[in-house]
């Protein structure tokens, strides 16, 4: 029985997924979620009591899975200039991910307090990643730093979400040159 509630939950989220990226905020409701599992209206309401209960548990499952990746790729870098830039290039690939595309629909919308803590936190794990890197180029103030790289991902994650006349590879090779080097370029 628990094996099936547990496998249930996942389609539940799978679906909450699609939804998402397909159709954004409005798209994720009960009876649609029903719909893609083929589960009774009324069963959803047994797994999450609100459609913000679904955002947070997207925002559990995925966060930590984004993290890792991005982690992984920091840790294959030999170098702190290396790092940083695995890690805003790493998280720019997580972009055309059908789950990235979720939660930024997610995040677009008016979410609960606890939605909102949960990715707050998320990030908030994303940048303390790069901290270390930040601080071994020699940043006074690494932390600092780290928020303001963070920046430059989230207007290159927005600009490639937003279907801009650029390329993403050229985004993503624009955000990585003044992640590293300023507007200099």
């Amino acid at each position: 029985m628990a094996e099936h509630r547990s496998m249930q939950r996942a389609a539940l989220l799978d679906a909450a997924r699609s939804l998402l990226s397909e159709g954004g905020t409005e798209a994720l409701t009960f009876p649609a979620l029903a719909e893609r599992t083929g589960l009774a209206r009324s069963s959803v309401y047994e797994y999450f009591r609100s459609r913000a209960a679904v955002v947070e548990e997207l925002c559990e499952v995925d966060f930590p899975l984004w993290a890792a990746e991005v982690e992984a790729a920091m840790e294959r870098a030999d170098s702190a200039e290396g790092k940083i830039e695995a890690y805003v290039r790493q998280q720019l690939a997580l972009v055309g991910d059908r789950r990235h595309r979720a939660v930024v629909a997610i995040s677009a919308s008016e979410l609960d307090a606890g939605a909102r803590e949960k990715i707050r936190a998320a990030h908030g794990g994303l940048v303390a990643m790069i901290v270390e890197a930040l601080g071994e180029l020699g940043h006074g103030e690494p932390r600092l730093a780290a928020m303001l790289l963070q920046g430059i991902v989230d207007a290159a994650v927005r600009r490639i979400e937003l279907g801009a006349a650029e390329d993403p590879v050229d985004i993503t090779d624009a955000a990585v040159a003044m992640a590293l080097r300023g507007v200099k370029g």
